[in-house]
């Protein structure tokens, strides 16, 4: 990935659903060249997807949970692609310290939360987890 390619995937990140000409006129180039930039990023799994961003309050009754992972020996990867397709995991973040990764979870109840951690739990290769539930927010205006 080259410097285009980089602030092509963060205006990406900004607005997923951006046309291919604003794209462009934002690079400062042609249309075909962010068409191209923008297939070569898919075939390569550097882009897997588009999604919607929501307002944290958008769901009032969604539960967010945060849970630290211990992976035993040289599993991270293994754990990792098993991780990608729990779809309680809204996020996975490889970190260092005494924990190896920290996921976020998203659940409509605490029931379904309490499914995610079991399923998670039961993960060949995940040594330890701690997981805190999210209860508010606070901003620096």
């Amino acid at each position: 990935m080259d410097t285009l390619d980089q602030q092509l995937i963060a205006l990406l990140r900004a607005d997923a659903r951006a046309s291919v000409a604003t794209l462009a006129h934002k690079l400062g180039v042609s249309r075909g060249t962010v068409t191209n930039r923008v297939a070569k990023l898919e075939d390569a799994g550097v882009i897997v997807g588009y999604t919607v961003k929501l307002r944290p309050d958008a769901q009032p009754n969604q539960i967010t949970a945060w849970t630290s992972i211990a992976v035993e020996g040289n599993q991270t990867r293994k754990v990792i692609a098993i991780l990608l397709g729990e779809p309680g995991i809204a996020a996975i973040h490889d970190t260092n310290g005494r924990w190896d990764l920290l996921a976020e979870l998203r659940s409509s109840s605490l029931q379904e939360l309490a499914e995610v951690l079991e399923r998670l739990r039961l993960i060949k290769g995940i040594g330890a987890t701690e997981t805190s539930i999210h209860l508010q927010t606070y901003k620096l205006s």
